[in-house]
């Protein structure tokens, strides 16, 4: 059977930056074929044509699919699904689909509905991200403007206009995988914003800093998650919606890509003996150094087949792929990307197997 398409939830309120770090992923996307479906409402998909207007074949028109009769949770029979649907028959097939709620949106009735038997053998919930409006949040608003929020609720009439904004924030704090706290710039203390996040998402749950969305690919995407097989963690505050977000960002100069708190070291090393053993081994040393990602193979004693090993935050899974080739040398090498800062000496000598 094929590999499932991964698909990522990018949800948030209004003015988060979610079309700027969704922009941003385009811009960087180095051939990776990327589709979107957006859900915005109104006559005038401005979402759409702030994707579409980086002209190039990374947001080509096909690949951007727009749902604008209400809310994505309220619509997934009526739109969600069969959009699925059909871009998953295309012939040419995406390597991502990328989802951009309306801010309005509860992440968790979208994901359920990767569980629907038309969608659930093809597609699979790499990751939800939850982009905050990290100034807004910081002075107890959520978003930059609830007066737009309102104005956005009461454009859909399936929505229930009286849930406080706390609540429909703590249910996107709920079921994200990474929580991304954008306008850092602006922010008097970000970092204590991002300490009081993690002690409040589900463990394992990256926070990241951003500005203008400037975040890797390589940390955005390939989280798998598998969000839809993990709903018990992902408890709803409430069953109700609240908050939109699709105008313009403030924030919307997407070509602003500074990777420069982010940093990416490769480290060779040789066989290891307990495949077990040593994925905790690597869990520890992730979490010890808080480093974002890993990847890469190791060689086991004795074992023909390479150990294939990706691991998101201190979740590591890992997998034989292949055989070794017969003059392919037998060694472990491992990728680790984290925030500036690393320290390359420490994290080499804890991953000596």
């Amino acid at each position: 059977m094929p590999a499932k398409i991964p698909a990522t939830v990018v949800t948030g309120f209004l003015g988060a930056g979610k079309t700027t770090l969704i922009r941003h992923m385009l811009d960087n996307a180095n051939g990776k074929r990327i589709a979107l479906i957006i859900n915005e409402f109104g006559d005038v998909g401005v979402d759409g044509e702030i994707l579409r207007g980086c002209g190039d074949a990374a947001c080509r028109d096909e690949d951007i699919m727009e749902l604008s009769n209400g809310c994505i949770c309220c619509t997934v029979a009526d739109e969600f699904i069969p959009t699925m649907e059909k871009l998953l028959s295309r012939p040419d097939a995406p390597d991502h689909i990328v989802i951009e709620t309306s801010g309005l949106a509860l992440p968790q009735p979208l994901v359920r509905a990767f569980n629907w038997p038309e969608i659930s053998t093809r597609v699979t919930v790499d990751g939800v991200i939850t982009v905050l409006d990290g100034k807004a949040v910081e002075d107890g608003l959520f978003a930059h403007s609830p007066e737009a929020v309102d104005a956005q609720r009461a454009q859909d009439s399936n929505l229930d206009h009286e849930t406080p904004l706390s609540e429909l924030f703590d249910d996107q704090i709920a079921a994200a995988d990474m929580i991304v706290v954008n306008k850092a710039d602006l922010m008097a203390d970000p970092d204590a914003l991002v300490s009081r996040l993690k002690s409040q998402a589900r463990d394992g749950v990256q926070v990241l800093k951003s500005s203008m969305g400037a975040l890797p690919l390589d940390v955005l995407l390939g989280q798998g998650a598998g969000a839809e097989t993990d709903l018990e963690g992902r408890h709803e505050v409430h069953h109700h919606h609240g908050d939109d977000d699709h105008a313009v960002d403030d924030h919307d100069d997407a070509h602003h890509h500074d990777h420069d708190e982010f940093e990416t070291f490769a480290v060779n090393l040789g066989e290891i003996a307990d495949p077990a053993a040593y994925t905790a081994q690597l869990a520890q040393v992730i979490r010890t150094h808080d480093i974002l990602r890993l990847k890469g193979f190791a060689a086991v004693s004795g074992k023909p087949m390479r150990l294939a090993i990706q691991a998101v935050g201190p979740r590591v899974d890992s997998y034989y792929d292949r055989p070794f080739a017969a003059r392919e040398n037998r060694a472990t090498q491992l990728v680790v990307i984290g925030l500036a800062g690393l320290d390359h000496a420490a994290i080499r000598k804890a991953l000596q197997p």
